[in-house]
């Protein structure tokens, strides 16, 4: 048996990794020149660094073990510091009772719990949107200070067309009481630290992996072509996947197709689809990111992992400050390499500008966030962007989506997954699984719904890291 992967992310070598355990045949085709896709790091300046920050946490015991066999004592554990600047004040993560107290005045405090309270009065049945169903779960005045303005430079649309499926997804679990407990216990009773703490990291950027992973496949015989873009899968009369097609013109032939392109690019390449299905495909979209990338001339900024920005002055939503991961990704250097992003569409004005223009508009934000010293300057820059990184849940995506995902399903021998392949806001442990399930779907006969993973599940920040570390 023969499988073709189209893609060498997160989703694609763990899949490709347990099928060539296995003694399949496996070809892995990549785009670009890279294995790890969002998740792959690099070096720069003579540095380590990821393409933003990438922490590895899970409590599926099988996603552990992947981790720390492919990485065998690679890495090390991370304390963890992230913080939300909002108007000028550094909120910690987890919440602190005085940090709290301390950052916002009474009546905020006051304002708060009152619209907490109406909210519990008065709740909003069976809420869509993003903004109702946070509002209801917190009321609105702590909407708009800790989610509002923060989504909406991430999706690119008012919050009040985001879809609720990304609350449920990602803040499921959390409401304001457990929040105000938590802060004013803080961590007191604990034995161990939880994953909000302290996260697993490999010793040389989180690429480390994946760089390893393709290692290993290649040594169980698999092959793994870069730079080789693939146009569309190839489908027979019978309606089965039996091969792909590359952009140069070359063919391949398999007997599964695992695919982790983007799920509409996908569609949109297949043979026969019919208008129902491409009419689906275009109702969905994805938003692009901006990386930039400054060195500066110092080692003493800001103490944070990263941090979210909400402050809606600036157009960035995350900076990472990659000297506070682990010394391996800096050695000897005496400078600090911090990342600012920046999520745009294809037509909007900062995705097209200059690269200069977006490292001056990023030198300015860090200055006006006071975050670095002004006697500290900038040494060299670097601007990435990526293309549909991020799946946008907009309000009614849910039916176009499963009018895609019941035409797949339609085509046999064709797996789609992770985060592009899939349409779903996957962590890169999210994106594991669905490649080690895929694999086991395959191998062993199983019959795991794949489109079930990151739907409605448990957002895992309260694992605790001896469950990884140890194991």
């Amino acid at each position: 048996m023969k499988i073709i992967i189209i893609g060498a992310g997160p989703a694609g070598l763990s899949c490709a990794y347990a099928l060539s355990k296995k003694g399949v045949e496996v070809e892995i085709y990549e785009a670009s020149e890279f294995v790890g896709g969002m998740s792959r790091s690099f070096d720069l300046w003579g540095q380590r660094v990821d393409l933003g920050p990438h922490r590895f946490f899970s409590k599926e015991k099988r996603i552990n073990q992947f981790f720390t066999e492919i990485l065998d004592g690679e890495y090390t554990a991370i304390n963890r510091l992230t913080r939300i600047y909002y108007k000028n004040r550094f909120f910690q993560y987890p919440l602190k009772f005085t940090n709290v107290l301390f950052n916002l005045n009474p009546f905020t405090i006051i304002r708060i719990l009152w619209d907490y309270i109406l909210q519990r009065l008065n709740p909003i049945k069976n809420p869509v949107t993003f903004e109702a169903w946070v509002t209801n779960r917190f009321g609105k005045k702590l909407y708009e200070i800790f989610f509002k303005s923060y989504s909406e430079k991430l999706w690119g649309i008012p919050c009040s067309k985001i879809d609720a499926d990304w609350a449920a997804q990602r803040i499921k679990t959390l409401s304001l009481i457990g929040a105000v407990i938590s802060a004013i216990k803080g961590n007191a009773g604990n034995k161990h630290k939880t994953l909000v703490d302290e996260f697993s990291y490999p010793k040389y950027g989180t690429g480390l992996l994946y760089e390893k992973c393709a290692e290993r496949i290649k040594k169980n015989g698999g092959a793994i072509h870069l730079n080789k873009p693939v146009k569309r899968v190839l489908v027979n009369e019978s309606n089965i996947a039996n091969g792909i097609e590359l952009s140069d013109g070359g063919q391949a032939q398999a007997d599964f197709v695992i695919s982790t392109m983007p799920f509409t690019t996908l569609i949109k390449g297949l043979d026969r689809t019919p208008q129902n299905v491409k009419d689906a495909a275009s109702q969905l979209y994805f938003r692009n990111t901006i990386l930039v990338y400054l060195e500066i001339d110092g080692i003493d900024l800001f103490e944070d992992n990263w941090i979210y920005v909400h402050s809606p002055d600036v157009k960035h939503g995350r900076i990472t400050n990659f000297r506070n991961w682990c010394p391996t990704l800096y050695g000897d250097k005496k400078t600090s390499i911090i990342c600012l992003e920046f999520w745009a569409f294809e037509q909007d004005d900062i995705w097209s500008i200059a690269d200069d223009e977006l490292t001056q508009i990023a030198k300015e934000e860090i200055k006006k966030l006071d975050l670095i010293p002004t006697s500290m300057d900038v040494l060299n820059s670097k601007v990435i962007k990526i293309p549909r990184c991020y799946p946008v849940y907009e309000t009614g995506y849910q039916e176009p989506l499963k009018i895609l995902e019941n035409y797949i399903d339609s085509i046999d021998k064709l797996v789609p997954i992770g985060r592009y392949g899939s349409f779903k806001y996957n962590n890169q442990d999210h994106s594991i699984l669905m490649g080690l399930l895929a694999a086991d779907n395959i191998t062993d006969g199983q019959n795991v719904n794949l489109w079930e993973i990151n739907t409605d599940t448990e957002y895992q920040e309260e694992g605790d890291v001896k469950d990884i570390l140890n194991q």
